[in-house]
């Protein structure tokens, strides 16, 4: 059963379009971050004639943007572009943020140290807005102040590293952090985590008897019911981030006997005991595709279609494997993928960026992202003494019509970012 979006059938929409400018250079690049875990790009850098004393580091937790379509426009004014991918580059499943923006550290170290660039920006697009934020706020802060566990009580090692900041911030179709839309998307009716066939019908949103009218077309949903919905799905979160705790905490107190066991038991019942404290459960999150919004436009209206970022049925995407935080470790859900205990999110950083020029851009077409539930707040979170938002009326990834060979959208959101780049960080 074919359900992804069509934007999808031609390749991933945030892939650029068409060639490169001439006399451009891509290097391959193997960074190694401080904790000695490896990640992965494509250095994009100028013709000489063109070059300047800037570069952009555009990244996310897991999605490959090596080809993200800023790169050309960036390289036609004269601006590097890192495209590095994260450790955890076409799989979360193990994506810690704590760990992950310890890559985004090395992208910037390895822009400002070895390519000698002294301003970088960075370019957070979609999940890429909390991360790049994320690390910046922790940049900014003497390492005693960083954050010091993650949600699932291990250390991190932010006290103990080195973190550049960037010089300034980009939020393109950012969200406000990848627990957040996915509270809003999880399905609430689910009954048990272990059987996905069970449902709830008082708060199934695909049921017709809560104002659901049918594919493609707009439903209703009474107050009561969208109050009911909202606070169910909080309630599965927080079900879920204790299932997590519960996990993590089992391997733990197994761990901890193990060691305590050295030289008290036999072969045998120690090796037991070690299996079970090495054990790393894995979570599957199964229905995450059931916001309200998908289906009825009056709950936030915008000029989007019917449907999610990536499908248009989401009444029945919401069944398949593909869709938001299906399958990690318990400690990569409170993470990333808890709304309640997530620390990557725009709400706890964006207000503490001060001295560095930030922009938004948002795509008032965007099917995930919403313009009261989004927009509105993340602009209100700016405390930037230079800032500036900027709205388009395109999708999600800015991307074209299907089949189109050519990104009119794209095109529009560079005009208006290479000249904030350069008016701000050119020479």
């Amino acid at each position: 059963m074919l359900l992804i979006s069509k934007t999808y059938w031609m390749g991933m929409p945030f892939n650029f379009l068409g060639e490169l400018p001439d006399g451009n250079e891509q290097i391959p690049v193997f960074l190694k971050a401080q904790d000695m875990r490896e990640s992965s790009g494509i250095f994009y850098r100028p013709s000489p004639e063109k070059r300047q004393d800037i570069a952009v580091l555009v990244m996310h937790p897991k999605v490959e943007f090596r080809r993200h379509y800023c790169i050309p426009d960036l390289l036609e004014a004269g601006i590097s572009c890192l495209a590095l991918n994260t450790r955890c580059a076409n799989n979360d499943m193990a994506a810690i943020h704590e760990d992950l923006i310890l890559d985004v550290a090395a992208g910037v170290s390895y822009l400002k140290e070895d390519q000698k660039i002294s301003q970088v920006v960075l370019f957070g697009n979609s999940g890429g807005g909390a991360l790049s934020t994320m690390f910046q706020a922790q940049a900014l802060l003497q390492p005693e102040q960083r954050i010091q566990n993650t949600p699932a009580g291990d250390s991190t090692k932010l006290a103990r590293v080195q973190m550049v900041p960037a010089d300034g911030l980009i939020l393109v179709s950012a969200h406000r952090g990848e627990g957040l839309v996915l509270q809003e998307c999880i399905d609430p009716s689910v009954v048990d985590e272990l059987d996905p066939t069970l449902t709830d019908d008082s708060l199934d949103m695909y049921h017709p008897d809560n104002g659901y009218a049918g594919p493609g077309k707009a439903s209703s949903y009474s107050a009561e019911f969208v109050q009911r919905y909202r606070q169910a799905q909080l309630d599965r979160v927080k079900r879920l981030d204790q299932m997590a705790l519960e996990m993590v905490g089992e391997s733990r107190e197994h761990e901890a006997k193990y060691e305590a066991s050295k030289g008290s038991l036999g072969l045998r019942e120690r090796q037991l005991l070690g299996r079970l404290g090495a054990l790393e459960r894995i979570m599957v999150i199964y229905r995450t595709m059931a916001n309200l919004h998908y289906t009825d436009p009056s709950l936030d209206p915008s000029p989007r279609g019917m449907g999610s970022l990536l499908s248009e049925r989401p009444d029945l995407m919401n069944m398949q494997s593909l869709g938001f935080g299906r399958v990690c470790r318990p400690e990569a859900w409170l993470s990333t993928w808890s709304g309640v205990s997530s620390n990557a999110s725009l709400d706890k950083h964006l207000p503490t960026i001060i001295d560095q020029p930030v922009m938004v851009a948002y795509a008032e077409k965007d099917k995930e992202i919403y313009p009261k539930a989004d927009a509105e707040p993340i602009w209100q979170m700016v405390k930037a003494k230079d800032k500036v938002y900027k709205s388009y009326l395109a999708e999600h990834y800015f991307e074209p019509e299907f089949g189109a060979k050519e990104a009119p959208d794209v095109a529009e959101l560079m005009a208006d970012v290479v000249p904030w780049i350069l008016e701000r960080f050119g020479g």
